[in-house]
């Protein structure tokens, strides 16, 4: 019997708490949370998502994602744009000074990802990418829908 500390789904979770608090520390300067570089991300990545669509492939609450746009929208970094045709929905937009934080803050986590996985092979890191997306696909199906966005 494995180590309970030893479990595939136990040795996730403390990845990614390890990498939540990496990405954390490299996302301070900009002036940034998680969740909030997520929905910068998304917004210059998929003009016009909705605030629960990026909360669904973020895989955090609503009203988490609305703190975050609502503190993203106060900086003047996303704007929120009413849908054509349905005024309850709002898109994101990310503006000029959001685009230029997504990139710079974007290159900073990639240095951060790259730091982390050191200890693997270009071909591990292949593989390990594909078998992560593989079980968040199955976990997180609305997580994939980044693949399909405009």
């Amino acid at each position: 019997m494995k180590h309970p500390d030893r479990r595939t789904g136990y040795v996730a979770w403390q990845i990614g708490q390890i990498m939540a608090t990496r990405i954390e520390r490299t996302l301070r300067p900009f002036h940034l949370t998680l969740a909030q570089n997520s929905a910068l991300i998304q917004a210059a990545f998929d003009p016009g998502v909705t605030s629960a669509t990026a909360a669904r492939r973020a895989a955090i609450t609503p009203q988490s994602m609305g703190t975050a746009v609502n503190g993203l929208v106060a900086r003047g970094l996303l704007e929120r744009r009413t849908a054509p045709g349905d005024r309850r929905t709002h898109r994101l937009h990310a503006t000029e000074a959001g685009l230029r934080l997504a990139a710079e803050a974007g290159a900073a986590v990639d240095a951060t990802h790259a730091e982390a996985l050191e200890a693997l092979t270009p071909t591990e890191q292949e593989q390990a990418h594909s078998l992560l997306l593989k079980l968040l696909e199955s976990l997180n199906p609305a997580a994939m829908d980044v693949d399909s966005a405009p």
